[in-house]
């Protein structure tokens, strides 16, 4: 493959990124190539066997062929269907249903590109999607007041060095400009149905930001068959901007219900993820992961008018109250023959939400366990495609949330949710 065709293919990966389903907890998305899915991603900053490496420890070019590149697609799809359990305080809204499934398949596309400066400097690019989002309700349903669509997209662009100091020890790091945008639509109030009809009017926050960050990593060649990889990557602030839009029969009647700029602040988490590969045999491989997400980043999020009479007014507040969570992952691959290794893994990830009170409706998340498998196909001297699939074993999410004295209801039930992930990742040295 030709350097311009693989300059041509990078700005078309990122145009096609779209609003991932988030199947990490919290909205993270780890399918930052689809490599890795077979093995839950266990592993994850030692493997090192193609240029995504680039985003979960760019030390590991130095492992690659002179140049690589490696793209791919992960399809998700989430199921999130809610049972009202005691939901009080509707107005309008109190025989309205309950949503539907709010999940939906979502696509997550990745490139990566990698090459050798000299015989121990390598650069790399790499563009994803690190963090993405959509829950969307059937219009109208009991928790309308409190959230009918929730939509986060992220787009990441990563250009990586990395350095082999020895025989032993690479480091790497890279900068991560990255673009956020979020759609948050809701009905205004659960009602009653007046002349004035809130409940009949909708308000859109649509804000965007451009961001800055940073991730570091090395990797270290214990023996012949083992690897031990650490990685971080910086939290990054957005200053979302944007407007506030209120349409329907009340839209304008007060200043609350009028359109107007608006902005939403919030720090994307920072994470930590220490690594292992073991070749046990010819036949062998075992992998492990242990990675820590700082969502306390993120205690809340404060919807603010920033023109018209309440310039400076907190008009809503998602009251997240995000923990900090861990991640463990364990993986094995089997060599069957000098074409085809196949992959599996298990995970346990733990959701940042921390009760039932604090669960939104825009994000109806809990603890999730993965089980995993996929197979790596050589397809050419230098070729590799990889395909993976995943079941997300998700717990009972149950809510009680109440913002009745909001306005907006008190939402109480329970989330009936899983999620499946496939994948194929294509690599190439040239």
């Amino acid at each position: 493959m030709k350097m311009k065709t693989i300059a041509r293919l990078i700005p078309l990966v990122a145009a096609g990124l779209a609003s991932g389903q988030a199947a990490a907890a919290g909205f993270q998305l780890l399918e930052q190539n689809a490599s890795g899915i077979g093995n839950s991603y266990a592993g994850s900053a030692a493997v090192a066997e193609n240029a995504s490496t680039i985003f979960f420890n760019p030390a590991g070019m130095t492992q690659l062929k002179d140049r690589e590149i490696s793209v791919g697609m992960s399809a998700v799809r989430p199921t999130f269907k809610f049972s009202d359990r005691g939901s009080s305080s509707l107005g309008a809204f109190a025989s309205a249903g309950e949503g539907n499934d709010a999940g939906s398949w979502a696509f997550i596309p990745n490139a990566y590109m990698s090459w050798a400066l000299t015989k121990n400097l390598y650069a790399g690019l790499g563009i994803g999607a690190p963090f993405g989002q959509v829950t969307e309700y059937n219009d109208p349903w009991v928790g309308a007041a409190q959230a009918i669509k929730f939509d986060i997209k992220t787009m990441n662009l990563n250009p990586s060095l990395a350095y082999r100091i020895n025989d032993k020890i690479s480091v790497g790091g890279g900068l991560n400009y990255q673009k956020m945008k979020v759609e948050y639509i809701r009905r205004a109030a659960v009602g009653p149905v007046t002349p004035l009809n809130v409940a009949g009017t909708s308000a859109t926050l649509s804000a965007d930001n451009d961001a800055w960050g940073w991730n570091v990593g090395a990797l270290f060649t214990l023996s012949p068959t083992t690897k031990v990889g650490v990685s971080y990557r910086s939290s990054i602030k957005h200053d979302l901007k944007g407007d506030l839009s209120v349409s329907g029969p009340a839209a304008g009647a007060s200043a609350a219900l009028t359109t107007g700029a608006a902005k939403a602040d919030v720090e994307l988490p920072e994470t930590f993820i220490l690594s292992v590969t073991q070749h046990l045999n010819e036949k062998w491989e075992m992998l492990g992961d242990v990675s820590w997400t700082g969502w306390s980043s993120i205690p809340k999020v404060d919807i603010v008018r920033t023109a018209g009479a309440l310039n400076g007014v907190t008009v809503q507040t998602l009251d997240t109250k995000f923990r900090d969570t861990w991640r463990f992952a364990l993986g094995a691959n089997y060599r069957l023959n000098e074409q085809v290794k196949l992959k599996f893994g298990v995970a346990y990830d733990q959701t940042p939400v921390q009760s039932d009170q604090h669960r939104l409706v825009s994000l109806p998340d809990s603890n999730r366990t993965w089980l995993s498998t996929g197979a790596q196909i050589k397809v050419a001297k230098d070729s590799l495609v990889d395909l993976g699939a995943a079941y997300l074993r998700v717990g009972e999410s149950h809510i009680d949330n109440d913002q009745a004295a909001l306005g907006r209801g008190r939402v109480a039930g329970v989330y009936d949710a899983r999620v499946w992930i496939l994948g194929a990742q294509y690599s190439m040295a040239f």
